[in-house]
């Protein structure tokens, strides 16, 4: 496997699908919670009270929107988690920084089609050039401001376009839905499709809006590669439960992600919350707190899913179900190990039932498990194949397996019968056509 950049997640004291889900209390044992989560179909960034946004096309890019802005009317308690990759992009040490500060922020920048990474002095003076310009224009300080670029590595920011846009752009920045789905084209890079989502709960008499928009279709790997999420929620938490939240819910949604096992220097997934829904302060893990997990998770899942499913080039989506293990971590290592193995991904794209492959990724996850007591069965919408039972090989009954490799939503079912640990994690196949879109991706 490839070395994994964790995500560490820091907190300051400050569409596609819309996904629902029941917001039950969930820490440990099941607890009852109060709420229950509603989509919004046209959901994003700007369904919370208090947040605006806007996209625009400023010229980083020939064609495609390539700046977003996202705005807190008041101040918001902001919680992150950025790559670790030793060469982290300028924006990320830029964050690093501000969320280290322990103040409440403002607003988001972001350009697409260059990374400001591996840009060395020059980058770290653009980074906060960009800060400081969208603070300027909405009178507040540059630390107030967190921001992210995506696109081209090693090439520096055309900085006056940039900071020209910004101040365009905010003249652009408004509450409606329209303005939120710009915002989330604008971080577009490979992505074939707009990511977004919303959803709204209900916590002692008020309704709590979450929405968020992501980027990512390419160089996706466990803990994240590039891959960009913001969300906004008008729910009023405190700092140190909504880094809680967002890191528990990182774990165990976008850090379970792989499309080519390369990870990134870009990484980071934000929250703001600005309290504008007026539910009363959650200072502890009481139900509220479990039911806005709960929400938040739904959101991260669905988001996390489709930045999969968009995997550049990817004619199958694969989720790895492992069950029964001794502990979560090595649920986790296992079901990164099978979704970011290229061979497992090459025998899915040639519809190969080539289970030896899994168990190889499996062997190797770093995990010591007893083989003789592993079963592995693959299934999808052709029905169900079992491969391994209990160490021995199943007789494959390959007119079966051709029907189940057909479909393009396939399972992988890992049972160790080793523990009550269960994980899951998402990828996609390895095909021509990624060769194709990364052969040429700079030019």
């Amino acid at each position: 496997m490839n070395s994994m950049a964790r995500l560490q997640p820091t907190a300051s004291a400050a569409s596609t699908t819309a996904m629902a889900a029941s917001a039950r209390a969930a820490s440990g044992e099941s607890k009852p919670g109060n709420a229950t989560d509603s989509p919004i179909s046209t959901g994003g960034v700007t369904s919370p009270q208090g947040f605006m946004a806007a996209g625009a096309h400023i010229g980083v890019k020939r064609k495609r929107k390539d700046l977003a802005l996202i705005w807190s009317e008041v101040p918001a308690h902001v919680a992150a988690a950025f790559t670790t990759n030793v060469m982290r992009a300028a924006p990320i040490l830029w964050n690093e920084k501000v969320v280290a500060g322990a103040k409440p922020i403002r607003g988001i920048v972001v350009n697409s089609g260059n990374a400001n990474a591996c840009t060395g002095e020059l980058g770290m003076i653009n980074a906060e050039a960009m800060a400081a310009t969208y603070g300027e224009a909405m009178g507040v300080n540059a630390e107030e401001i967190i921001i992210a670029s995506t696109g081209v590595i090693g090439v520096q920011l055309p900085i006056q376009l940039i900071k020209q846009g910004i101040v365009s752009t905010c003249e652009q920045l408004d509450k409606s839905a329209s303005a939120g789905l710009s915002a989330a084209q604008a971080i577009m890079t490979t992505d074939t499709y707009v990511k977004q989502t919303a959803v709204q709960f209900e916590l002692d008499g008020k309704k709590i809006t979450i929405g968020a928009m992501a980027k990512g279709s390419g160089m996706i790997h466990p803990n994240m590669a590039t891959m960009l999420s913001f969300l906004t929620t008008d729910l009023n938490i405190s700092p140190a439960l909504l880094n809680k939240a967002l890191k528990e819910s990182t774990a165990e949604t976008y850090n379970m992600i792989s499309v080519d096992g390369d990870t990134s220097t870009n990484d980071m997934v934000a929250i703001l919350a600005n309290g504008k829904a007026g539910n009363t302060l959650i200072d502890s893990e009481n139900a509220d707190y479990f039911a806005f997990c709960q929400a938040l998770k739904t959101i991260n899942t669905g988001l996390a899913k489709t930045i999969v499913q968009d995997g550049e080039g990817a004619t199958k989506f694969l989720e790895v179900q492992v069950k029964h293990a001794a502990s979560i971590e090595e649920a986790r290592k296992l079901a990164r190990s099978i979704v970011s193995s290229s061979l497992v991904k090459t025998a899915f794209f040639g519809e190969d039932a080539n289970w030896g492959r899994i168990i190889c990724a499996m062997g190797y996850s770093g995990v010591q498990f007893k083989p003789e007591t592993v079963s592995i069965a693959i299934e999808s919408a052709g029905g169900k194949l079992e491969l391994m039972q209990e160490g021995e090989p199943a007789v494959v009954n390959e007119i079966l397996g051709k029907a189940v490799l057909a479909e393009k939503n396939i399972i992988i079912h890992i049972d160790m019968k080793e523990g009550a640990s269960e994980a899951t994690a998402w990828g996609c196949d390895l095909s021509y056509e990624y060769v194709r879109i990364n052969g040429s991706y700079r030019t």
